[in-house]
């Protein structure tokens, strides 16, 4: 399993590691995302189009835009998610 570090670059890999992200994530922002679009990719991915705010603890603005995040399925699983500017 992959998943991206949206507001630091790069990825973790594995469910501890993951866990460890989010975790650590939720310390230092607070984001907001609505989906308003979904699509299933020519490659099987699914795309959900999302307005994404977030801020920082203190309330102050660090994002507000719309992205994609992409995520790849298999064997009923969620094995990676990407994230696309839009």
């Amino acid at each position: 399993m992959r998943w991206p570090k949206a507001f630091e670059g790069g990825s973790v890999s594995g469910h501890d590691d993951i866990r460890k992200y989010w975790t650590r994530q939720w310390t230092e922002i607070n984001p907001h995302v609505e989906p308003t679009a979904f699509n299933e990719r020519r490659n099987g991915t699914v795309e959900v189009t999302v307005h994404q705010i977030v801020k920082n603890l203190e309330g102050y603005l660090v994002f507000d835009g719309m992205v994609k995040h992409i995520y790849t399925i298999e064997d009923g699983l969620l094995r990676r998610m990407d994230i696309e500017l839009v």
